[in-house]
């Protein structure tokens, strides 16, 4: 878990960075572009818009699509809402029922301050 720990560590401080940047008042996708760009800028990969298949006996009957996988083992969701609401917790946790990921990082712009929350399924 401290590996984990390590990772969405360096994600918020990331994400405090873009905050730090830009100020609030943008689109999601300009964070999410943003926070994809510093991350890589800290060493780690990342993957944006990555999509997660929906299986139900061996059919795919649906498709989401994850702001961004970090280092192969976070799953990333960018909002910009006034705050972090339920439906965005089980949002995030769906993207990691459908995916072999164990911790999931959900990351607000939307207020005067960032908000952030590790989510687990």
């Amino acid at each position: 878990m401290l590996h984990f720990q390590s990772i969405t560590d360096k994600i918020i401080a990331s994400a405090y960075e873009v905050h730090k940047t830009l100020g609030t008042g943008f689109l999601e996708r300009v964070y999410r572009n943003a926070l994809a760009h510093e991350i890589s800028l800290a060493g780690m990969p990342v993957e944006i818009e990555k999509p997660i298949k929906v299986h139900y006996k061996d059919v795919i009957v649906g498709e989401y699509f994850a702001d961004m996988f970090v280092n192969g083992l976070v799953i990333v969701e960018t909002k910009c809402v006034e705050r972090l609401a339920f439906p965005h917790i089980m949002q995030l946790k769906n993207y990691l029922n459908g995916t072999d990921f164990h911790v999931g990082l959900l990351i607000n712009f939307g207020g005067v301050l960032v908000e952030h929350k590790r989510v687990f399924p």
